[in-house]
């Protein structure tokens, strides 16, 4: 699963629009705020695997446990939720007459 959301990350910084390819005026753009939110969620998400694989081998503290597995609970919702987000933004641009 890991491997899939990774695989999102990595085609999402290969992707450019038009108007990326212009410098932006100031902060970060969307790809790059999309990537970095990407990426943060599948190191939370490796964090929360490894600490429960450490749990159920006895060497890390249940409430560490816990507490990783719920930070990776919560960004898998995240990213889900804007996934739908973006697909039903792409369903309703498909449904849109020409």
């Amino acid at each position: 699963m890991i491997e899939g959301v990774s695989a999102v990350g990595a085609a999402s910084a290969n992707i450019r629009s038009p108007q990326s390819a212009a410098a932006p005026t100031e902060g970060m753009s969307f790809d790059q705020a999309l990537t970095q939110m990407i990426g943060s969620a599948v190191d939370t998400l490796q964090s929360g695997e490894a600490l429960a694989i450490q749990g159920v081998q006895g060497s890390a503290a249940p409430m560490k446990v816990v507490e990783s597995v719920m930070a990776a609970q919560r960004s898998l919702q995240t990213v889900l939720a804007i996934r739908d987000k973006a697909v039903a933004a792409y369903q309703e641009i498909a449904r849109m007459t020409i």
